[in-house]
């Protein structure tokens, strides 16, 4: 009988592309995922993927089992779902994935208030910026700025974060807006809506640094670095910063709270999704709508 194991690892091979991609998104080693993949193929005796020198590439029939293998793979998971759903009681670990700006931001302090809440709930709560699967298991509960298409999944707007312009009050050009000095986002988001917001405003003027994250956005401002984009939330509550405003567009990101159909009325899931909707809520720069 085949291994749900090999076949895991089979999947991870195909999806990634290399033996070492898959190996990473596994979280095993390089001569594991081999050894799987060759224990699949010696026990249905076919070949499934040609190992080239840079990659692996399925041939015909690997691309045939690999189509049997994401069915197998959904059924896993959702029989995991269902298993989960089964658990009433107020315990367990639950999985919240959301934006790094707001775990960093607004949803780790507010910890001991669920903790006390829900002293039995264990909440993993994962910074992500990338998109997670609900339906491979990879989070039981997410939060994102675009919504989410994944089916199965139950979406809902819990409000919206704005941005605005802001530099340290002792920034030296303040008063010049000519000489203003940006700092943006890196190449990971080199396409975000935010990214072309703020490149739009400083037209022609020179960006002198490019960061990854809000977090490193807002030491940077407060070291007088130069002006950027921070989401009101955060530049609002720090009072070694001004908001600056040059006719600047009005800019804001949605913000989706997103859970599988087959979770969304499991109590301790129920008390996470509870849990991200009063913190939004307490902020009176979101705007829950």
């Amino acid at each position: 009988m085949v291994d749900w194991e090999d076949i895991r690892h089979f999947l991870a091979v195909a999806q990634s592309g290399t033996l070492s991609g898959a190996a990473r998104g596994l979280k095993v080693d390089h001569a594991t995922v081999s050894r799987r993949l060759a224990a699949l193929e010696a026990e249905l005796d076919v070949k499934l993927v040609d190992r080239l020198p840079r990659s692996c590439r399925l041939t015909s029939l690997g691309r045939q089992v690999f189509e049997r293998a994401l069915e197998m793979e959904t059924s896993a998971h959702s029989i995991a779902r269902l298993a989960k759903a089964a658990h009433v009681p107020l315990f367990g670990r639950i999985t919240l994935s959301a934006p790094p700006v707001l775990v960093t931001h607004l949803l780790t302090e507010r910890l001991t208030r669920f903790r006390a809440e829900y002293p039995d709930i264990r909440l993993s709560l994962s910074a992500q910026a990338q998109r997670v699967s609900l339906s491979r298991r990879e989070a039981d509960v997410a939060v994102r700025f675009v919504r989410p298409d994944e089916t199965g999944s139950v979406t809902r707007k819990i409000g919206t974060m704005a941005f605005g312009l802001y530099a340290h009050r002792s920034y030296a050009h303040l008063a010049a807006p000519e000489r203003w000095e940006f700092i943006a986002w890196d190449q990971t988001f080199a396409d975000t809506p935010a990214q072309s917001w703020l490149l739009g405003i400083a037209g022609g003027r020179p960006v002198v640094c490019e960061l990854t994250y809000s977090s490193e956005h807002l030491i940077a401002v407060r070291a007088g670095v130069g002006v950027a984009a921070l989401p009101c939330f955060i530049g609002e509550r720090d009072r070694d910063l001004v908001r600056i405003e040059e006719g600047a567009p009005y800019f804001a990101r949605d913000i989706w709270l997103v859970v599988h159909g087959d979770l969304q009325k499991t109590p301790a899931v129920r008390a996470v999704m509870d849990f991200v909707l009063a913190v939004v809520s307490d902020y009176p720069n979101l705007a829950v709508r």
